[in-house]
């Protein structure tokens, strides 16, 4: 009955009828980088194949991903257009961001420290300068009482974090490990987590989802290098991840508590992401240990190319589709758990 289960929602979207949700706004890192990347100056990019190669059209996007993030299954789900387009992308207009629009960024973390490692100008406070121009934008648009509906009633997810640990802590030449225990890190982190959401509440946010860490020690990039663990899952980084999302889910309550009509919601994913690696077959998936791209260990971004060899021929039977970010097969299961989740209340 369960597998049942989860194999219906592997291959059936949440079919939400269209609902009163006006528009979806994205921020955050490559999880839901919709391509703002591409019009940086980073080498944090991937819009080049075999990039986008499952998107509508086959063509790179940005995306860090074989098509679809899990954002634009979100979109799709809400009745909203099939895409959320990036902000930096001039083939948009405002007409375009109306009904939703994507400011993340690849390499951004919460710590402006982890941005600085890889791109430039971004970070989380760039992205809410973006959210500040995008609102006068549409307020010139469609008049400011219709420009005010949208930002108050818009579902708003928020994807961020991990690059902190992975890029930016966990780095070998990382000065925040000289001045930060890991416990102390995550506090800091969670400090700029507040003052972002305490931001995004000001502006005009009502209804956000914030992404909870996925086990991330056990991405192929970690497991590559995890010689002495035998090529398994970082359980340091995992531990990481599940003290954080205790500490985030806290936060969360005590913002709720703090601004009356604000819906601030967890979405978790790391129970099933870790059941995803650990039963991949349960979810159709064939290979949780690489990514579809080149070998998979350890190629994303510029190593994960049109000429890197051993790319697989079906994406669809990996969980990964580079060494760190997911397949659109997972990709539309996070959507589906995001729906039915922090955003079910919203629908």
């Amino acid at each position: 009955m369960v597998l049942g289960f989860l194999l219906f929602l592997l291959f059936f979207p949440s079919l939400a009828a269209p609902s009163r949700i006006p528009a979806i706004i994205v921020f955050g890192d490559s999880t839901v980088d919709a391509g703002n990347n591409n019009y940086v100056h980073t080498i944090a990019r991937a819009n080049f194949p075999p990039y986008g190669r499952d998107f509508p059209g086959g063509r790179a996007t940005g995306r860090f991903c074989n098509g679809r993030l899990a954002t634009d299954f979100v979109s799709e789900s809400l009745g909203l257009p099939p895409t959320v387009p990036a902000y930096l992308d001039p083939a948009y207009s405002i007409k375009d961001f109306a009904t939703g629009v994507c400011f993340a960024s690849a390499a951004t973390g919460l710590d402006t420290a982890t941005s600085d490692v890889l791109v430039s100008p971004s970070c989380m406070a760039v992205e809410m300068e973006y959210f500040k121009e995008y609102k006068k934008r549409l307020t010139r648009y469609v008049g400011r009482k219709k420009a005010m509906h949208i930002i108050h009633e818009a579902v708003y997810i928020v994807s961020v974090g991990t690059n902190d640990f992975i890029e930016n802590y966990y780095s070998p030449t990382s000065s925040r490990r000289k001045q930060f225990t890991v416990e102390e890190y995550e506090d800091f982190l969670i400090g700029l987590a507040a003052r972002f959401l305490s931001k995004l509440h000001r502006q005009g946010a009502r209804k956000i989802s914030f992404t909870g860490f996925s086990p991330f020690g056990c991405l192929p990039s970690e497991r590559a290098t995890n010689f002495l663990g035998h090529g398994g899952c970082v359980e340091q980084y995992n531990k990481v991840a599940i003290d954080f999302n205790m500490k985030l889910q806290a936060l969360i309550e005590r913002l709720c508590a703090s601004f009356p009509g604000l819906k601030l919601r967890f979405a978790p994913t790391y129970d099933l992401f870790l059941h995803v690696v650990q039963n991949p077959s349960s979810y159709g998936f064939e290979n949780a240990i690489r990514g579809c791209c080149g070998t998979g260990r350890m190629e994303m971004g510029y190593f994960c190319n049109e000429w890197s060899r051993f790319t697989c021929e079906d994406p669809n039977k990996f969980v990964f589709w580079d060494s760190v970010h997911p397949s659109e097969s997972l990709n539309r299961i996070f959507a589906n758990q995001t729906l039915r989740t922090s955003l079910a209340e919203f629908l």
